[in-house]
């Protein structure tokens, strides 16, 4: 199984773990990680997950996210067909990088887009070509 997680993915263990949210897919996406080192699911990595990564302002935030490229199975760069999705994504209400992480997403064939942008999990009924879930609700979906 394919699946691409975005920034917010990477950086939900950085985040307050005082908040029981947080903390629940904080565990959900380093359960998810580890399966992806065991070679359990599949990653796809992409040139927006590079770029946003590189400005993030926190170094140590910085470097261990970027250690996760090695483990992708799938490395999409740029391309006009991605382009041309992200452009249809983001007249729906979806933010530019987002829909360009989605674009990635779906032309990678990845089965699942994982996140805990609430901005893009309100608007999973416009996403067609990809299953889009937060952390916590896609291993409540695959466990069954």
């Amino acid at each position: 199984m394919k699946l691409y997680l975005d920034n917010c993915m990477f950086n939900r263990p950085f985040d307050d773990q005082s908040n029981i949210k947080i903390l629940l897919e904080s565990e959900a996406k380093l359960n998810i990680q580890e399966k992806i080192r065991m070679g359990v699911y599949e990653l796809v990595w992409s040139y927006i997950l590079d770029y946003e990564n590189e400005k993030n302002p926190f170094r140590e935030r910085r470097e261990q996210i970027r250690k996760w490229k090695k483990y992708a199975n799938f490395d999409i760069e740029a391309t006009d067909r991605i382009l041309h999705l992200a452009h249809s994504l983001n007249e729906l209400n979806l933010k530019r990088f987002d829909a360009l992480h989605i674009a990635c997403a779906v032309v990678a064939g990845a089965d699942y887009f994982l996140t805990t942008d609430n901005g893009i999990l309100k608007k999973t009924e416009f996403i067609r070509d990809v299953r889009v879930k937060d952390p916590i609700n896609f291993i409540r979906e695959t466990l069954t």
